[in-house]
């Protein structure tokens, strides 16, 4: 149990400094937030019935910035 304590190495250091509120970040939301606020007023309008589209938006966030926008956090 000891041994493994030692070997571990964490993905991202505890000394680096990485930013959460970017560019990338601030666009993706602004773009996301329309895309499902027309898609939720849509369905409002259309069937009477909305959905909460903040969890779909955030799935999707992640998966775009993770794989299309792909950095390498470690030097």
């Amino acid at each position: 149990m000891k041994e493994q304590k030692e070997k571990f190495k964490p993905y991202i250091p505890a000394d680096k400094i990485v930013p959460e509120f970017t560019a990338t970040s601030i666009i993706l939301g602004v773009i996301l937030a329309v895309v499902f606020g027309a898609a939720n007023a849509y369905l409002g309008l259309r069937v009477g019935m909305t959905v909460s589209a903040s969890i779909p938006a955030a799935v999707i966030s992640m998966g775009v910035i993770r794989v299309i926008l792909r950095r390498k956090i470690n030097p």
